[in-house]
């Protein structure tokens, strides 16, 4: 590192194994820490290596478990806070409660404004992420966040994986995820189609479906892009939509692979070629390096916005 301070990697419970790769591809080893739970649920950390003066990161990701994962990096930044560390910068690939961003209802909570001041008080001093829900999201911080893209990934994935790329469209579940599709089509140099989802009527339990909006995918590969599978729903909806209307084949690319309540039998007899997900939790993308090269260039006070140009 260009820089005579120590960098410490830090992580908590939820991906050790990511963490683990990450520090590999920085030529670092994780600072130990001990995370565990008392007989009450309450957590525990005892970070074993002095980060005084150091530039701290810490690896938790929000999926799974995502309570206790929030908790877990809470108090892990208020240990190295107390402990002198010289910067705190929390890498959370996964944004916990990212899709509370906003006050769609009456006394509905903004939540993921509330984890961004929760993150603040604990002593965090900057925000790694990757592709943030809602983009809106990093101007709840009044400190540096940079939401790092899967889109490198995917692209490259989608030109040496998927057969028949250049006569495919990119294909988007909602309105909210127009605009990740349609950048995504312009760097293939290939159409994309947009997929309205409602339902039959204004029940909270009525069935709802799916309808072509924008986009002809007839005898094109279908690329389904979203930012989270979780019960995996809106993806069967989707994919019943396009072959309703004549895609010849599809293929679902999703950021970040949550699975909490998903049928994976009925996502397994889906009619699609093949589920890619990212490594921050089947095809999986490793996105180990674009975090290691966001770390070192952030310790180093280089631009992390030219891992993502043309």
């Amino acid at each position: 590192m260009a820089h005579g301070n120590t960098i410490k990697l830090l992580a908590g419970n939820s991906h050790p194994a990511l963490a683990q790769e990450v520090a590999e591809r920085l030529g670092l080893s994780l600072t130990p820490t001990v995370v565990r739970k008392f007989s009450n649920g309450e957590v525990n950390v005892k970070i074993t290596e002095s980060v005084r003066d150091a530039d701290v990161f810490v690896i938790q990701s929000g999926c799974a478990d995502v309570n206790d994962n929030l908790m877990e990096l809470l108090i892990i930044i208020s240990a190295c806070k107390t402990a002198s560390a010289r910067r705190i910068t929390a890498v959370i690939p996964c944004y916990p409660y990212a899709r509370q961003d906003k006050k769609d209802q009456s006394r509905a909570p903004i939540t993921a404004k509330l984890v961004a001041n929760m993150l603040v008080v604990a002593g965090c001093d900057h925000v790694i992420t990757m592709d943030l829900h809602a983009g809106q999201i990093q101007g709840f911080f009044d400190i540096p966040v940079d939401n790092l893209f899967s889109e490198p990934i995917m692209l490259s994935y989608i030109k040496t994986h998927i057969e028949g790329w250049k006569n495919a469209i990119v294909v988007s579940p909602d309105a909210g995820g127009a605009k990740r599709t349609t950048a995504l089509a312009d760097k293939l140099g290939i159409d994309f189609a947009l997929i309205h989802r409602k339902r039959r009527s204004r029940a909270p339990d009525a069935p709802e479906q799916m309808e072509l909006l924008v986009g002809d995918v007839k005898g094109k590969v279908a690329i389904l892009v979203d930012d989270m599978i979780d019960t995996g729903k809106t993806v069967m909806l989707a994919t019943r939509s396009l072959k309703e209307n004549g895609a010849a084949a599809i293929h679902v690319l999703v950021s970040h692979g949550l699975f909490a309540e998903a049928n994976f039998g009925a996502l397994a007899a889906l009619p699609i070629e093949r589920l890619v997900v990212l490594k921050s939790k089947m095809v999986i993308l490793d996105i180990s390096s674009t975090i290691a090269e966001s770390i070192r260039r952030t310790h180093n006070g280089e631009s992390i916005s030219l891992l993502f140009a043309e």
